[in-house]
């Protein structure tokens, strides 16, 4: 691995950092905001409490672990010291890129061991865009759809399977806390497999404007919450939502005839409304499904 230590000051929202995101920043612009301090008060804007990192900043590397089916890249962020519940992170379509990295770093910064997968690694590393701009212009669709059709509840179930048990290898991480999973758009329903696949390791599991959640399959997330011991969080879209407004009905219903602690509700944002670099990234709702996710995982 190669690790690097990231400033105690180190923040993702400063004025410039929030424009590039809403706009779709680009690989420059990152690294030019990123050199320039990229920012010095997260806790300010976001309201969160940065005692961890200023005790010793974060650390971050670039990570290889080994899968059965091949070795998958990944980001690892977590505080400089001591130990902590780990967070498994799966990204959005355009997968593991800089907007994910900050994401990453934010929630580590309140005391969490962050791994951010690349889900595509069977067919290629990450980055496989720069961010959600370069998708959306450089055929995206045409260039994903071969390697999503890959990801299917067996083959995420045994890559969750391998990455618990290499973040539980860690010394970064509290391996008598339980695990947190969040997954972000076609990552949505992984949360739920990954909840199912080490039921006594993953605690919490936080799905943002996530697709196809529900259906008949035996593998769909809806019919496995009761294999799951996990809080969950299912954030819907408001223009998800409007398409399919019996989902939430639903998913209410599963979690109520499972037992299943859930807290399932609509944003006032449009799909992609968290991701900080998509056209759709609403902050106010963003920071309430953050400050959501913080409060499950608090119970890890």
């Amino acid at each position: 691995m190669c690790d690097r230590t990231t400033p105690a000051e180190y923040d993702t929202t400063n004025a410039d950092w929030r424009e590039a995101a809403m706009a779709g920043f680009s690989r420059r612009q990152f690294g030019a905001i990123g050199a320039a301090g990229a920012a010095a008060t997260l806790a300010a804007c976001a309201g969160v409490d940065r005692a961890t990192a200023s005790e010793g900043g974060l650390t971050e590397s670039n990570v290889t672990i080994q899968t059965p089916d091949g070795m998958m890249d990944a980001f690892f962020v977590r505080p400089a010291s001591g130990k902590h519940p780990a967070v498994i992170c799966w990204p959005d379509i355009a997968s593991l890129r800089d907007a994910f990295m900050m994401m990453a770093r934010r929630t580590a910064a309140e005391g969490y061991s962050v791994l951010v997968a690349n889900p595509y690694y069977r067919d290629t590393k990450a980055p496989q865009f720069a961010d959600f701009a370069e998708f959306r212009t450089d055929g995206g669709w045409d260039k994903v759809g071969p390697w999503r059709a890959k990801l299917t509840a067996e083959t995420i179930t045994r890559d969750a399977k391998a990455l618990i048990g290499w973040l539980d290898a860690q010394d970064s991480v509290d391996t008598a806390r339980g695990i947190g999973t969040e997954g972000y758009c076609m990552g949505g329903p992984f949360t739920v497999w990954t909840a199912a696949a080490v039921p006594t390791r993953v605690g919490a599991a936080a799905s943002f404007h996530g697709g196809g959640l529900v259906g008949d399959s035996p593998t769909s997330p809806i019919n496995l919450l009761d294999v799951t011991r996990a809080s969950h969080l299912i954030a819907i879209a408001q223009n998800d939502d409007a398409k399919a407004p019996d989902e939430k009905t639903k998913l209410r219903a599963a979690a109520e005839a499972t037992g299943t602690p859930a807290q399932i509700e609509v944003y006032a944002g449009d799909h992609g409304w968290t991701v900080i670099d998509s056209p759709a990234y609403a902050k106010e709702a963003a920071e309430k499904a953050y400050a959501d996710k913080m409060a499950l995982y608090s119970k890890l």
